[in-house]
C-alpha cells in the first residue's frame, strides 16, 4: 500500500464527498417522495435512495459506495434521454451535476480500494479522465448557438431601387403601417462586420432602476438632419444626425408615481407651398404624450411649445375623465399622427379597483388641438363635440400601446386591451366583453368603427393586444394586417375587411371554479400561422440549473392546475402559460417585404394565479405586473407571479427567449434563434460573465433592412445585435454601456451620405445598471 493512496487527508476527503453525496440524496429522496404523492416522476426517489446509500458506503470507505452510484449514474442517463430525449440544455440540467459527483468517486476509488488492500487505480482514473472530457465538451458546446428551427434555404437580397431609398424614419415603427423595415443597403451583410461606433450622446435623463419607475424604451425619429428622442420622464432632446450633438432640450416636467416610459414621439408637417410655409413657426411639430396625461406640440426646430396648439401648446387628455388618481392613467406609447389629426389612448392602471379611468381613443387636430372626435365604447357614434357636462364612460377596455394607420383605406386600427381588473370579469358588460383584446378598426375622419376582431373571448389573463399591428401588403397584392399577441398568436387579417386570410379555429376553453365568474366556452387560436412559445407543458418540460431545483419546479407544476392555453384563475393555484408578459410583447413586430419575412421576438415566462376571497385581501394593491392586487370593488383580489425555480430561473426548459421569421409565402417557420445570454444575468440576479446564449426573454423592437439584416437590442446582455434575416445567424454584435429596451432605427445622413444604425440605451429590464446612452453605430469613413 502506497503512503499516497493511503493518504489521511485523501481519505478525509472522501468522507466528505460521501457526506455530500448522502446529503444530497436525502432532499432528493424527501422530494421525490413529495412529487411521487402528487402523481410525478419516481426517479427522484430512487436516485435519492441510491446516493444515500452509495453516500453513507462513501462514508465508510467502502468502494461499494462508488460502485452503487456509478450504476445510478448510468441509470440515471437512460433516464434523462427517455424523459428529455436528445436535447441539450434539457440534458444538462438533469446530468450535469450527477456525472460531477461521479467524476469525483472515481477519483476517491482507488483510495477506498488501496485501503482495503485492493488496487485498480488505472480503470477509476481513465473513467475519470473521460467523465471530465465529458464535461468540457458540454461546456464548450453550450457556447454554441443551437437554432430551434435550422433554416431550409435563404432568400436572395435585392438591392434597394433607384429613387426608393428610404428618406426619414418619421414614425414610431418608421411608418404608420408600424413595419420597422428601412430600405437601405449602404451597410449590409458583407460588410457589417465593420460596423463602428460613430458617436455617443447622453440624455441627461437616467432612468431609475426601481423596478416599475422609470425605464427607457425609445425609438427615435430622424427628419432630415435632425434626431429626436424622447426620455422616460418625457423630456425631449434633438440631436444633429452626424455628431449627436444636442440642438435643444424641452422638458415636460412630467410627473407620475410609477409606470415612467416613453416608447416614442410624432411627427408632422405643414404641406411644403413654398419656403415661407416650411420656414414658419411650428411648420414641422414633434407630438409627445405624457405620463402625467398631456398632449404637447413643439417646434421641431426650435424646441419651443407650439403656441396655436391648445393650451400654449398643451393639451390636457384628463379633460371629460373624471377623477383621475396620480398613476392611474398615463400614456407611454407614441401618438399616432394620421393625416390631420393626433390620436391618442392611453394605460389605465391594471387590477387596483373597478370604475376606473376611461379607456376612451381620442382624435385631435394638429394645428390647434381641438377635439375632433372621441371613441367611446358605451356610445354607439362618437360624441363630438364632448359635452362639458359628461365625462367618458369609465372603466372601458383601454388601447395602451401603438395604433396603426392607412392613408389609402382611411383606417385607423386599435389593439385594444381589457376592462381592469384582468383577472376577474363578473361585472364586465357586454360591451366590455365584446371590445376586450381586439383589433378595432375606425375610419379616421369620424372615429366610426368599421369592423372588429376579437383575439380573446372575455380575457381573465391580461392577454390584451400589446403591439402596435403591422400593415403589410401580401404577393397577391392583399391589404392585411398581422397582429400578435401575449398567448403567442399571430392573427393575419384583411384590413380592409378584419376577415382572417390565414386559419383560425376556435378550441374548446377550460372552464374555471370561481364563484360569480363566468368563462368563454371557446377561444380563437390562429392556426394557419405558428403560434410561438405555446406549447402545452409536462412535468418533463421542467427545468432547473441543478436537479434541486428541477425537482422544486416539478413539485410546483404538478401542484397547480393546468389545462392549457386559457387555464383561468380560481382559489386554487393555476398556471398561465404563456405569461401575462407574452409570448410578445409591446415590441411588435418587423416586415421585409422583399422575402415576405415577419420578424417575431418573444418571452417565454410562465406565471402562476390565485384569486383571493375580498375578506383576505387589502384594498389599494396592484397596478404592477406581479404580486398582490387588490382588485376593489370585486369578490377577489389577487395573487400572482412568474413561474420560477428556487434559483429565480424559469421553471420550463429553455430558450426563454427567441427571435423567429416566418414566412408568410408558406404559412411556415423560415427559422428560429435562441436571443440573448447570461453574460449580464444569472441564477439569483449574480451575473455570469459567460455569453452562454440560452435565449433569454426579449422586450422591445427589432429593425429590418433591405440588406438581409435585422437588428435587435431587447436582451438581458448588453448587445447591439445584427442577424441574417434569411437565416438567423448572428453576424455582427456590438457591446453596450448598458442594457437597451430601446428600438433600433437606420438612416442615412443627407449631409454626409453615411447610414446609421441607432440605439437608445437606458438599461435592460430586471437589471440594476442604467444610463442615458444614444448611441450612433457606422461604417468607417473612407480615407
Amino acid at each position: 500500500m502506497s503512503q499516497t493512496s493511503s493518504s489521511p487527508v485523501v481519505r478525509a476527503l472522501a468522507a466528505v464527498l460521501g457526506v455530500v453525496i448522502a446529503v444530497a440524496g436525502l432532499v432528493l429522496a424527501v422530494g421525490g417522495v413529495r412529487l411521487l404523492t402528487l402523481g410525478g416522476s419516481a426517479y427522484f426517489v430512487l436516485m435519492g435512495v441510491a446516493m444515500l446509500a452509495s453516500g453513507v458506503l462513501l462514508v465508510r470507505r467502502r468502494p461499494a459506495g462508488v460502485t452503487l452510484y456509478l450504476l445510478a449514474l448510468l441509470a440515471t442517463a437512460v433516464w434523462a434521454v427517455f424523459d428529455a430525449g436528445w436535447h441539450f440544455w434539457p440534458l444538462v440540467s438533469r446530468l450535469a451535476m450527477p456525472l460531477g459527483f461521479g467524476l469525483l468517486a472515481l477519483l476517491v476509488l482507488p483510495t477506498l480500494k488501496a485501503a482495503q488492500g485492493g488496487g485498480g487505480g488505472r480503470g477509476a482514473y481513465a473513467g475519470a479522465a473521460l467523465l471530465a472530457l465529458v464535461f468540457v465538451a458540454g461546456f464548450v458546446h453550450a457556447f454554441r448557438v443551437e437554432p430551434v428551427v435550422a433554416p431550409t434555404s435563404e432568400p436572395a437580397v435585392m438591392p434597394v431601387a433607384a429613387g426608393k431609398a428610404q428618406k426619414n424614419w418619421e414614425s414610431w415603427g418608421n411608418t404608420t403601417a408600424g413595419t420597422r423595415f428601412a430600405a437601405l443597403d449602404q451597410i449590409n451583410k458583407q460588410n457589417v462586420g465593420q460596423l463602428q461606433v460613430a458617436w455617443t450622446a447622453h440624455t441627461g435623463d437616467v432612468p431609475d432602476s426601481n423596478g416599475f419607475g422609470a425605464e427607457d424604451q425609445d425609438t427615435p425619429l430622424q427628419i432630415g438632419d435632425t434626431l429626436y428622442i424622447c426620455t422616460a420622464h418625457n423630456r425631449v432632446v434633438a440631436l444633429d444626425a452626424d455628431s449627436g450633438a444636442t440642438r435643444w432640450s424641452y422638458d415636460s416636467k412630467a410627473t407620475a408615481p410609477n409606470w415612467q416610459r416613453c416608447r416614442g414621439l410624432g411627427y408632422y408637417a405643414d404641406a411644403d407651398n413654398g419656403s415661407a410655409t416650411r420656414d414658419a413657426e411650428c411648420a414641422q411639430r414633434i407630438l409627445m404624450t405624457t405620463v402625467d396625461a398631456r398632449l404637447i406640440a413643439l417646434d421641431a426646430k426650435s424646441g419651443k411649445p407650439c403656441t396655436d396648439f391648445g393650451d400654449a401648446g398643451t393639451v390636457d387628455l384628463k379633460a371629460g375623465m373624471g377623477e383621475v388618481k396620480p398613476g392611474f392613467y398615463t400614456l407611454t406609447a407614441a401618438p399616432l399622427v394620421a393625416g390631420d389629426l393626433i390620436v391618442v389612448g392611453g394605460r389605465v392602471a391594471d387590477n387596483i379597483e373597478v370604475n376606473e379611468p376611461s379607456g376612451v381613443v381620442r382624435a385631435f387636430d394638429v394645428h390647434s388641438g381641438k377635439l375632433v372626435w372621441a371613441w367611446d365604447l358605451s356610445k354607439e357614434k362618437p360624441d363630438t363635440p364632448l359635452d362639458p357636462n359628461i365625462n367618458y364612460t369609465r372603466a372601458t377596455p383601454n388601447v395602451w400601446t401603438s395604433m396603426a394607420y392607412d392613408a389609402k383605406l382611411g383606417l385607423i386600427y386599435l389593439p385594444t386591451g381589457n376592462t381592469t381588473p384582468d383577472q376577474w370579469g363578473g361585472e364586465r358588460t357586454p360591451q366590455d366583453d365584446k371590445y376586450n383584446s381586439a383589433v378595432v378598426a375606425l375610419d379616421v375622419k369620424t372615429g366610426t368603427e368599421r369592423w372588429l376582431f376579437q383575439t380573446v373571448r372575455h380575457d381573465l389573463w391580461d392577454y390584451d393586444l400589446p403591439a402596435q399591428p403591422a400593415l403589410i401588403d401580401l404577393p397577391d397584392g392583399t391589404p392585411a394586417l398581422a397582429q400578435v399577441t401575449k398567448a403567442g398568436q399571430i392573427f393575419l387579417l384583411n384590413r380592409q375587411t378584419g376577415e382572417p386570410i390565414t386559419k383560425v379555429e376556435d378550441i374548446p376553453a377550460p372552464q374555471g371554479n370561481a364563484s360569480g365568474e363566468r368563462y368563454a366556452k371557446t377561444q380563437p387560436v390562429s392556426t394557419g400561422l405558428p403560434q410561438i412559445g405555446t406549447e402545452r407543458l409536462t412535468e418533463s418540460d421542467m427545468w432547473g440549473a441543478t436537479p434541486f431545483d428541477q425537482l422544486a419546479c416539478r413539485i410546483q407544476f404538478k401542484q397547480m392546475r393546468y389545462d392549457g392555453l386559457f387555464t383561468p384563475p380560481g382559489e386554487d393555484m393555476a398556471l398561465q402559460w404563456p405569461g401575462s408578459l407574452g409570448g410578445m410583447n409591446w415590441g411588435s413586430v418587423a416586415y421585409d417585404p422583399t422575402n415576405h419575412y415577419l420578424f417575431v421576438n418573444d418571452m417565454r415566462l410562465g406565471l402562476w394565479t390565485r384569486l383571493i376571497p375580498r375578506a383576505q385581501m387589502q384594498s389599494g394593491a396592484g397596478g404592477v405586473e406581479m404580486g398582490a392586487a387588490s382588485q376593489t370593488g370585486t369578490p377577489y383580489g389577487s395573487l400572482r407571479n412568474r413561474f420560477l425555480s428556487p434559483l429565480g430561473i424559469p421553471c420550463q426548459k429553455p430558450p426563454y427567449g427567441t427571435m423567429s421569421a416566418v414566412d408568410l409565402t408558406t404559412g411556415k417557420l423560415a427559422w428560429q434563434v435562441p436571443v440573448g445570454t447570461v453574460e449580464d444575468t444569472g441564477p439569483l440576479g449574480i451575473k455570469m460573465h459567460m455569453g452562454i446564449p440560452i435565449g433569454m426573454p426579449t422586450l422591445g423592437p427589432s429593425l429590418a433592412t433591405q440588406s438581409g439584416l435585422l437588428f435587435f437590442a431587447g436582451t438581458q446582455d448588453y448587445y447591439l445585435r445584427a442577424f441574417d434575416s434569411g437565416s438567423g445567424r448572428e453576424v455582427w454584435k456590438a457591446r453596450l454601456p448598458v442594457g437597451s429596451q430601446g428600438g433600433p432605427m437606420t438612416y442615412v445622413s443627407p449631409k454626409t451620405g453615411r447610414q446609421y444604425i441607432v440605439v437608445t440605451a437606458g438599461g435592460a429590464r430586471q437589471s440594476p445598471d442604467r444610463g442615458d446612452y444614444v448611441v450612433a453605430y457606422a461604417l468607417p469613413k473612407p480615407n
